[in-house]
C-alpha cells in the first residue's frame, strides 16, 4: 500500500475535525475525504474511526456498500457503464469493449496514462434510456459507440492532447 503524502494527510485531519462533532459524521466525512483525494485511502478510514469511535471495519463497511466510494485512485475522467439487465440486453458489453479500445482503461480499472477510469455498474435507474454511460457525471442515454466513443471520448483525448496556450 502506497504511503499518502503530507499534503493528503493534511486534508484528512482537517475533514475529521470538520464533522467528528456533527451527528452520523462517518458519511459526511468519507464523502469529503473522497472528494478531496478523488478516493478513500486506508489512513482515511484509521482516521474516521478513531474520532468517531467506529472500529476500521465498520468505517471500511459503510466505504465498500456505497458505490459512490472507491479506495482506488481513479483517473482524471470517469466513465460507468451500466450493465443492468436492459442496458446489457440494448449492447451495452459492446460499449464497454468500444471504451476499453479507445481509452486502454480495463474494467473497473485505469488507463495507464491516468486519464481514463472505467467502471462496469449495476442498474443506474434509466432504464428506459438504455443503454446509459455516465462520462464525467453526465448521463449519455441511448448511448451508441459513434457517440460515446467518436464524439466524447475523442474529444476529450483532442482536449487532452492540446498543447498549452493553443
Amino acid at each position: 500500500m502506497e504511503k499518502l503524502n503530507a499534503e493528503s494527510l493534511r486534508k484528512i485531519d482537517e475533514i475529521v475535525a470538520k464533522h467528528e462533532s456533527r451527528p452520523g459524521p462517518i458519511k459526511l466525512m468519507l464523502h469529503d475525504v473522497q472528494h478531496e483525494l478523488g478516493y478513500v485511502p486506508f489512513e482515511a478510514m484509521e482516521k474516521i474511526s478513531n474520532a468517531t469511535n467506529a472500529s476500521v471495519a465498520e468505517v471500511y463497511g459503510v466505504v465498500t456498500f456505497y458505490s459512490q466510494f472507491t479506495t482506488e485512485p481513479k483517473g482524471k475522467h470517469i466513465i460507468n457503464v451500466c450493465m443492468g439487465t436492459a442496458c446489457y440486453v440494448k449492447g451495452a458489453q459492446n460499449l464497454v469493449n468500444d471504451v476499453i479500445n479507445m481509452t486502454g482503461a480495463t474494467v473497473n480499472g485505469t488507463s495507464s496514462d491516468g486519464l481514463f477510469s472505467l467502471d462496469a455498474t449495476r442498474c443506474l435507474g434509466a432504464c428506459g434510456l438504455a443503454p446509459v454511460v455516465i462520462i464525467d457525471g453526465k448521463v449519455y442515454g441511448n448511448a451508441d459507440s459513434s457517440k460515446i466513443i467518436s464524439e466524447i471520448i475523442q474529444s476529450i483525448l483532442d482536449s487532452e492532447r492540446k498543447p498549452m496556450g493553443a
